[in-house]
């Protein structure tokens, strides 16, 4: 197989150059050993991502970008190279220490929305909070989680009575709820119809421009083109290019 070679790490436009960085990836290779056969999704990864902006990982099914998604949520540890969020390098974590790094300063979205259908939408995000120990204003700070994600009128709706862009966007809100500073998103659209898809892109971009969290979304949908601050083009593990096609 050909190798694409690899970039140095951006050279962020002016407007993103006195920006916090608070993803640093530096030099990750990834190698998964299934029997005899080694098998490497990520090579040499060298990548930088400001705080506030809509980046876009995007990619054909195997060029990696799951995999690089879960390295830098700590899902996953490097085979060789180092992962850095808001300053902390994740190789000096433990697990516990991992699962509270997330629990406190990430938001996970995934393609499919899970959420629970016996509870309502607010119920769904309530949950999270349990789940990340917040004691205090949980009713207060869900509802403001949805209204953000303009379902503040369906609040106390069942899944089932619910869109799939509706129960997405529960899903965001649940993520949304604990105040992170990253969210994390594989394939978010991927079960959206385009119109829908849309709408939700447009959704991660206000969230980033207007409540400062950095949206990271794996994606192969052309449709992020128009929305990400940031694209960065997987091929085969590696990265191919890193544009701004709109800031």
């Amino acid at each position: 197989m050909e190798s694409v070679e690899q970039p140095m790490i951006a050279e962020f436009p002016e407007s993103l150059q006195n920006r916090e960085m608070i993803v640093k990836v530096s030099h990750v290779t990834r190698i998964y050993e299934l029997g005899a056969s080694r098998v490497t999704a990520l090579r040499d990864i060298s990548l930088e991502i400001p705080k506030g902006v809509l980046v876009a990982l995007k990619g054909r099914s195997g060029s990696g970008k799951t995999t690089l998604l879960n390295m830098i949520g700590g899902l996953d540890t490097p085979t060789q190279g180092e992962v850095e969020l808001f300053g902390i390098r994740l190789s000096q974590l433990d697990d516990e220490a991992k699962t509270e790094l997330r629990r406190q300063r990430l938001g996970f979205v995934f393609q499919s929305f899970a959420i629970l259908p016996v509870f309502s939408a607010i119920e769904n995000v309530e949950l999270m909070l349990r789940i990340a120990n917040i004691q205090t204003d949980r009713r207060k700070l869900a509802m403001r989680a949805l209204e953000i994600v303009g379902l503040g009128s369906w609040a106390h709706h069942r899944p089932w009575e619910l869109s799939g862009g509706q129960q997405q966007r529960v899903a965001i809100a649940r993520a949304l709820a604990t105040r992170p500073e990253l969210i994390i998103a594989d394939e978010p659209t991927g079960e959206l119809d385009s119109t829908t898809g849309r709408q939700i892109m447009a959704l991660f971009r206000f969230i980033a421009v207007k409540e400062g969290i950095t949206v990271l979304m794996a994606t192969h949908d052309p449709l992020i083109e128009e929305y990400a601050h940031m694209v960065v083009d997987l091929m085969d593990g590696q990265i191919r290019s890193i544009r701004f096609p709109n800031l």
